[in-house]
């Protein structure tokens, strides 16, 4: 692998592992301080009974981390790609609810930066996978292992 090639595999390691680290603190944090973390996403929280709507987000949050995680760690840089990209979705409907919930424009402006940092990623990561510069691994001529580890002579 030339050095060229190298320098955009570390760059989407770096991108992935700091979309998981930002989702696992997030999702700590929501955990640990509901209320505190609402404020800083930009739609406090009116009713402290409302913590465990938080919760569940910083569960599923918690999810996307660790499963991002090991797809990095398997160097899946195709479904960290698509992931990428849809996981778009998140950040502009965050930013939308910011704006209606009448939160600061630098609130706002943290979901929009956040929509282009996974679309920056998305397209290193399109490239990584594109080029074929990692190793993916691939199902044999004779199709996936059976599940008890045998191949499937049908």
């Amino acid at each position: 692998m030339s050095s060229k090639a190298q320098a955009l595999v570390r760059t989407a390691n770096v991108l992935v592992f700091l979309m998981a680290a930002l989702q696992l603190a997030y999702g700590l944090y929501a955990y640990v301080s509901p209320a505190a973390f609402s404020v800083i996403r930009g739609t406090q929280l009116f009713v402290i009974q409302d913590a465990d709507w938080v919760r569940i987000y910083a569960s599923r949050t918690l999810f996307i981390a660790l499963l991002i995680g090991y797809l990095l760690y398997a160097q899946q840089y195709r479904v960290l790609a698509v992931a990428s990209l849809l996981g778009t979705i998140m950040p502009i409907t965050d930013a939308v609810l910011a704006y209606q919930a009448s939160a600061t424009n630098g609130v706002v402006f943290k979901h929009v930066a956040t929509a282009l940092f996974l679309a920056v990623t998305f397209a290193v990561l399109y490239v990584v996978a594109r080029r074929g510069d990692v190793a993916q691994p691939s199902v044999p001529a004779d199709g996936p292992a059976a599940p008890s580890g045998r191949q499937d002579r049908g």
